[in-house]
């Protein structure tokens, strides 16, 4: 179960109908309803009965909602107040926010449920003040949605039943000590009028001023200082400040109006100098060196193009696999790894590099500067291309991040020891390509933590469609999968293994030399083949070990000498049991490594199917999120 709605009460006969026929009407069911009653005398515990709620026994506000989430089996608890009544969509609208946030505790924004211009001024203030505190001085203005984790709530031990105020600004401040908390921006709740009508805006300012003060200062509140009471239905303000109150509530109309004109004005501004769009524009940047990039943007793109007006820019085989399946692609230069017997040339690449640089410049100049400053994209998407950060930077539109390679910046990976130069190097050129986005949606197979004070989240491999359509089998023939020229070499040591059948792709050839069969690349050739195969040969390629993992192949991996992403996917394959890394590949090793396939296959018989999903709805998030 997801959530668990606590409500505590005492005689609320007139409002808990409301509030209960609220959240039967939400278009979200996954929950439950627990009544935490301080023995009422009147029909409450009847009325809950009538709603199939779970009935507890309650007291004290914090008392009741601890007897409440004791009895919980909701992932999340939803504290309630008993006279609110939720807004449509409030539920999904929650949950949504507070999982795409990874929040541990959160409060929802208030809405009155009154008509009146001085109630709604009230509580916009109320609301202001808590967003405008949030990252200061996590604070709550009484229970109007508190939303926590219930392993964080148990953690921190629920609310302080000693309290006998401010219970829940305490409750808040304590679990936003071990987790984010926000005040969620969607979902707003309506909320009674009905102690404002009663004690006065002025009591009750003086009465929250007090412990808001005190929160700020570190102290709690007593209830004895601010002559409080939880019981409702004593007498309302008195004639002689009906006056005052009647003035007050004059110049607040005034200010209303004053302000709804000046906010009309300024958005009919806004919206002669801003042309309206029916989508949102994005810029997707993508790195051109590998298929990988250009396979997992295929992906996406194809996802989310309808929602929104999509351009893509690339080089290389990267741009011409997405022009061959989308519209609007456009070619910007790019920088390619010089591989020389399967190794890393570090002094090739950075002259390949420099003397690409000129032309590079120019046409991403041409192709994609030029193309934001005409077209105005309201967000850039980079996946490891390194022009998209100076775009961003340079017109100042927002930057999401989306690739896999930023698992070495952002987490705190595990790899071989004497790779430490290797990672230091890949490091440095990581954070020269993409430079401060707003978050960095992270694809991987593993899944180290996240480092602290990093704005990252990790996602399961983002797979193609046709490949999540594949059911497995076992054949005979092992997928031998090279991209690099400079593999051959290696290829053709598997000659030897007589016993043994090889399908290689990446040599765009069709030929057959013993027992290695050539194949130039036809995806639908390619799934068959991958699908049946017993196992996979191949360097640490992100996307191909990731596809060969959600099909269960055991897999020898072979990365490039001096590329550290590879040997990283490589290692971390050989950790999770998956198959085995190797610097160099010869039959002896190969031969033995075949031999161990059950064990492997056992291994890879625990990895979760996973689908696309949950990182496009987390891009749509984000684009919604952070668009210009």
């Amino acid at each position: 179960m997801i959530l668990s709605i606590i409500i505590p009460t005492y005689n609320e006969e007139e409002y808990l109908p409301i509030l209960l026929d609220s959240i039967k009407k939400q278009n979200f069911d996954d929950y439950e309803i627990i009544v935490a009653d301080a023995n009422s005398t009147d029909r409450t515990r009847e009325i809950a009965e009538e709603y199939g709620c779970t009935i507890v026994d309650g007291g004290m506000p914090g008392v009741g909602r601890n007897s409440g989430a004791n009895v919980a089996k909701g992932d999340i608890l939803l504290f309630l107040d008993s006279d609110l009544k939720l807004t449509d969509d409030y539920l999904r609208d929650v949950i949504y926010e507070f999982k795409m946030e990874r929040l541990g505790i959160a409060i929802t924004r208030m809405e009155p449920l009154s008509n009146k211009v001085e109630d709604k001024l009230y509580h916009d203030f109320a609301n202001f003040f808590m967003i405008s505190v949030e990252n200061i001085k996590p604070h709550g203005a009484g229970c109007y949605g508190i939303i926590a984790k219930k392993k964080l709530h148990e953690e921190c031990n629920g609310f302080d039943e000693s309290l006998t105020f401010g219970e829940d600004t305490d409750y808040i401040e304590k679990l936003a000590k071990k987790e984010k908390f926000k005040v969620l921006r969607k979902a707003k709740i309506g909320v009674s009028t009905r102690r404002l009508e009663e004690e006065g805006i002025t009591t009750l300012i003086k009465q929250y001023g007090r412990s808001t003060v005190n929160d700020f200062l570190g102290k709690r509140t007593d209830i004895n200082e601010l002559n409080y009471t939880f019981d409702h239905g004593h007498a309302k303000i008195s004639e002689s400040k009906m006056p005052n109150l009647e003035k007050r509530i004059e110049t607040i109309n005034d200010i209303k109006e004053t302000y709804e004109e000046s906010k009309e004005k300024v958005n009919k501004i806004k919206s002669q100098l801003k042309p309206k769009r029916n989508k949102k524009r994005v810029f997707y940047c993508v790195c051109g060196e590998g298929m990988g990039h250009a396979i997992r943007t295929g992906v996406i793109v194809d996802r989310i193009k309808d929602e929104y007006d999509v351009y893509l820019f690339s080089s290389d085989r990267a741009y011409e696999y997405l022009k061959s399946k989308f519209d609007n692609v456009y070619k910007i230069g790019g920088f390619n790894t010089v591989y020389i017997n399967n190794k890393v040339n570090n002094m090739k690449t950075l002259a390949n590099a420099l003397k690409r640089n000129p032309s590079n410049i120019k046409t991403g100049y041409d192709n994609l500067y030029k193309k934001a400053r005409e077209l105005k994209p309201d967000i850039i998407v980079t996946d490891f291309e390194i022009y998209a950060t100076m775009v961003s930077k340079l017109l100042n539109i927002p930057l999401i991040s989306l690739d896999n390679i930023h698992m070495i910046t952002q987490t705190k990976i595990d790899y071989p020891k004497d790779k430490y130069v290797e990672m230091v190097k890949a490091k440095g050129v990581i954070k020269t390509y993409v430079v401060k986005p707003k978050v960095h949606i992270l694809t991987s197979f593993f899944y180290p933590k996240i480092r602290p004070k990093k704005n990252a989240i990790i996602y399961p491999p983002i797979i193609r469609e046709d490949i999540l359509k594949l059911t497995p089998t076992q054949g005979d023939h092992v997928i031998v999968y090279q991209t690099s020229k400079e593999s051959g070499k290696l290829v053709r040591k598997l000659k030897s293994l007589n016993n043994e059948k090889f399908i290689v792709y990446g040599f765009n050839k069709n030929e057959t030399d013993g027992n290695l069969t050539y194949k130039e690349f036809n995806e639908d050739v390619f799934y068959d083949d991958l699908a049946s195969s017993k196992a996979v040969i191949c360097n640490g390629g992100f996307t191909f070990i990731s596809e060969a993992i959600y099909l269960k192949k055991p897999i020898y991996s072979v990365p490039a000498i001096g590329n550290f992403e590879q040997t990283l996917n490589g290692f971390y394959v050989q950790k999770l049991g998956y198959g085995e890394y190797h610097e160099i590949m010869n039959a002896p090793k190969v031969q033995k490594f075949l031999s161990r396939l059950p064990k492997y296959q056992e291994k890879l018989k625990n990895v979760k199917k996973t689908n696309n999903d949950g990182i496009i709805r987390e891009l749509k998030y984000r684009i919604e999120k952070y668009s210009k």
